[in-house]
C-alpha cells in the first residue's frame, strides 16, 4: 500500500495540483467555458454560416462540393487569418481521432509524430489551391432545382460578404440577428468577426510575449549597467501613446491600399505591448538569479541562453501565463476600438467594432447592431478576465 501511495504522490505533479485548485474556482471555470465557446464558434464559423453548399447536385453540372475550395482558398482580403482558422477546423478533429487511437496503444510519441505529419500534409492544399472569383448565387440556383436535384447548405446559408436582405433589417426568422447597413447577415458577420478578434488577441499577445520574455530575462539575468540601459529604453517606449501610434500607422497603410490590415494591427499591438511583461519578467528573474540552482548551473558552465530559457523561465511561467490572459482581452478591446473608429480591420472584413460603428448614428434605432457585438465583446473580455483571475489565485502563494 505504501508503494502505491508513493506512486500517487509522485504522479501528482505541480501542474496537476494547480489544475486541481483551478477547478475549484467556479468563476474561472465559467471564464474558461466562455473562452472555449467563443473559440469554437470562430473555428466552426464556415460550418454554421456559409453561402456555398457543402454538396451540390444538378443534372447539368453533376455532383460538386463548392464548400471545399473556400476552405483552402477563402475569398477574403484577410486570407491569412481565414486560412489559420480553416486549418484548425480540419486539424482539430483529426488530432482528436489520432489522440484517441494512440491513447489506446499507450504511445504518446506516436501521437506526436502522426499529428505533426498530418499537420504538414494539411498545409499543402492551403498553399497550392488558387483563389477564383465566385459569383454563383447558390441559393437562387437551388431554388430552381427540378426533381432529383439537391443541395445541402449550412444552417445559416449566407456568407459574411453576401447582401441577402434590406439594410438595417431587424431580427427575423430569415436573419436571426438582423442585417447591417447594406443588407448583410449580422449572425454570419458576428461569427467571422470572432475570428478577427481572437486572431488579434492571441497573435498580438504571442508576439509581445516573445519580445517581453526575451528582454525581461536578459535584463534581469545580466543586471548592472545592462539592466539599467534596458529599463531606460523600456521607459522611453512606454512614453509613446500606443493608441495614437496605431491610428497614425493605420492611416498610412490605408492610404497605401494595404489589404492585410489585420496583420498591421497585430504587428503594432505586439511590438508596443511588451513593455509591461518585460518589467514583470525582469523582476521575477532578479529573484531567481540569486537562488542556489542558478549558481549551480553557472558553475557547471551552462550557456546563458540555456539558463535563462530552460531553468529560470519555467519557474516564472505562472505570472507570465496570468499576464497572457489579461493581455488577450486588452488587445481584443484595442482592435474593436480601432475598428469602431474606422482605423482597424477594413471593409468588407467582418469585425465586432465595425458592426458597432454602423449603429453609432442611431444606437437605439439600430439596436441589433449595438446589442450583439457589444454582448460578444462583454462575454469575451469577461471570460478572459475571469480565467486570468483564477490563474492568479492558483499561482499566488498567499491565496
Amino acid at each position: 500500500m505504501s508503494k502505491e501511495n508513493d506512486k500517487k504522490e509522485i504522479s501528482f505533479s505541480p501542474g496537476a495540483a494547480a489544475f486541481a485548485r483551478f477547478r475549484k474556482d467556479y468563476m474561472a471555470l465559467i471564464g474558461s467555458a466562455g473562452i472555449f465557446l467563443i473559440f469554437m464558434s470562430a473555428v466552426i464559423a464556415p460550418i454554421i454560416a456559409n453561402g456555398r453548399p457543402f454538396v451540390f447536385f444538378s443534372k447539368l453540372s453533376g455532383l460538386s462540393f463548392p464548400f471545399l475550395r473556400y476552405i483552402f482558398a477563402p475569398d477574403s482580403s484577410e486570407a491569412v487569418v481565414e486560412k489559420i482558422f480553416n486549418f484548425l477546423l480540419i486539424f482539430l478533429p483529426l488530432s482528436i481521432i489520432i489522440f484517441l487511437v494512440s491513447a489506446g496503444w499507450k504511445r504518446k510519441k506516436l501521437f506526436v509524430s502522426i499529428a505533426s505529419g498530418t499537420a504538414l500534409f494539411l498545409l499543402i492544399p492551403f498553399f497550392t489551391t488558387s483563389h477564383i472569383l465566385e459569383k454563383t448565387d447558390w441559393l437562387k440556383a437551388a431554388s430552381e432545382f427540378s426533381q432529383g436535384e439537391f443541395a445541402f447548405f449550412a444552417p445559416v446559408p449566407y456568407g459574411p460578404f453576401s447582401t441577402t436582405g434590406s439594410p438595417y433589417e431587424k431580427p427575423s426568422r430569415k436573419h436571426v440577428m438582423g442585417t447591417d447597413h447594406i443588407g448583410r447577415d449580422v449572425l454570419s458577420r458576428m461569427l467571422y468577426g470572432a475570428r478577427v478578434s481572437l486572431a488579434v488577441g492571441f497573435l498580438a499577445t504571442g508576439l509581445s510575449l516573445v519580445i517581453g520574455i526575451s528582454v525581461g530575462l536578459f535584463a534581469g539575468y545580466c543586471g548592472g549597467k545592462t539592466d539599467m540601459l534596458i529599463m531606460r529604453i523600456i521607459e522611453i517606449i512606454i512614453c509613446f501613446p500606443t493608441f495614437l501610434l496605431l491610428l497614425i500607422l493605420m492611416a498610412v497603410m490605408m492610404d497605401r491600399k494595404y489589404d492585410q490590415s489585420i496583420l498591421i494591427v497585430i504587428a503594432i499591438l505586439g511590438l508596443t505591448g511588451w513593455t509591461g511583461l518585460a518589467r514583470l519578467v525582469r523582476g521575477e528573474t532578479l529573484k531567481q538569479r540569486t537562488f542556489p540552482y542558478i549558481l549551480s548551473c553557472e558553475a557547471l558552465g551552462l550557456p546563458v541562453w540555456r539558463i535563462m530559457f530552460f531553468h529560470i523561465f519555467p519557474n516564472i511561467s505562472g505570472p507570465v501565463l496570468v499576464s497572457f490572459t489579461f493581455a488577450v482581452a486588452e488587445f481584443i478591446l484595442a482592435e474593436s476600438g480601432l475598428s469602431f473608429l474606422g482605423f482597424g480591420v477594413q471593409a468588407p472584413t467582418a469585425s465586432w467594432g465595425e458592426l458597432l460603428r454602423q449603429a453609432f448614428a442611431e444606437p437605439f434605432l439600430y439596436w441589433h447592431l449595438t446589442l450583439w457585438p457589444g454582448l460578444a465583446l462583454f462575454i469575451t473580455v469577461c471570460s478572459f478576465n475571469f480565467a486570468g483571475e483564477g490563474l492568479r489565485k492558483v499561482f499566488d502563494p498567499k491565496e
